[in-house]
């Protein structure tokens, strides 16, 4: 499989010789969400910093219908980054992104650590499918019929509900919802009832969600983070898209802070507060 890999790395010898980042995106999103803000903060703090467009997403190919791409197919795709960067990053995954960061890590997959950043639960996301159910009743029998999640944000003010701030302007959804994509349904099914094994994932856990957000509430975040046996860090006032997000350097400073922390010796992955942590 022919894989988008978005690459910034540090210049001028400023490499500080730690873990590379990997960045995984979530439903109707492709590495792009992660470069116009992430990567090039990542790699100016010397670090070097990827983002994987999964199959179908993005520039990265597909065999067949995107409707037919699995989670497991997904997991597959970061074996694959992973493997091409030769070395064991530090993976971050946003929203479905997180899941399958869970799942790859659960499975045996190698990492130093992982950032979940608004993440689907360990246990999936019927409670968020039983909130857009109710929001849009009539989107989501649509996506149904048609096998596809398009309709749950086939508009600007739509995408802006599940993604953005409520203070975001019509021009800044209008820009993020013309970058989306539609999302496999097959995957959607995957994550009703995922089923991770949280025991199995055996490196550093960092849990970060956004305290306003639509998709996973921060009850939900925190209960994530449990099941890790670690304290969740709540943005407060951001949103899903916390990559996208006007706290996104906030964001993206402590999981990079906490990598570093992570090839200190004597120092845990989780020693310092995190970003007005609520």
């Amino acid at each position: 499989m022919d894989l988008e890999i978005l690459e910034s790395h540090p210049t001028g010898g400023a490499a500080t010789g730690g873990v590379p980042f990997l960045f995984v995106h979530g439903a109707w999103h492709g590495a792009w969400c992660w470069a116009d803000n992430v990567l090039p903060y990542v790699a100016a703090r010397g670090h070097h910093a990827y983002a994987v467009s999964l199959r179908g997403h993005g520039r990265s190919g597909l065999t067949g219908s995107l409707r037919r791409a699995s989670l497991g197919d997904y997991v597959a795709d970061v074996a694959t980054a992973v493997e091409k960067l030769g070395r064991a990053p530090v993976l971050v995954g946003h929203s479905m992104g997180g899941l399958v960061v869970q799942r790859y890590l659960a499975a045996g997959g190698r990492a130093a650590a992982c950032a979940l950043v608004a993440s689907v639960p360990p246990g999936g996301v019927l409670k968020t499918t039983l909130r857009v159910a109710r929001r849009y009743p009539l989107a989501f029998l649509r996506a149904n019929l048609t096998l596809s999640l398009w309709p749950i944000v086939s508009t600007p003010a739509r995408a802006s509900e599940w993604l953005l701030r409520e203070s975001s302007t019509p021009e800044e959804a209008a820009a993020v919802h013309a970058r989306l994509q539609d999302e496999s349904y097959l995957a959607f099914l995957g994550m009703l009832a995922p089923r991770v094994d949280s025991s199995r994932v055996r490196v550093p856990v960092l849990v970060i969600g956004a305290g306003e957000d639509r998709m996973f509430s921060p009850a939900q975040v925190r209960a994530t983070a449990r099941s890790y046996g670690v304290e969740a860090e709540i943005v407060a006032g951001a949103a899903h898209d916390l990559m996208l997000d006007p706290a996104w350097q906030q964001v993206a400073a402590r999981i990079v802070e906490w990598g570093e922390q992570l090839a200190i010796p004597g120092r845990g992955a989780g020693a310092s507060a995190g970003p007005s942590a609520t």
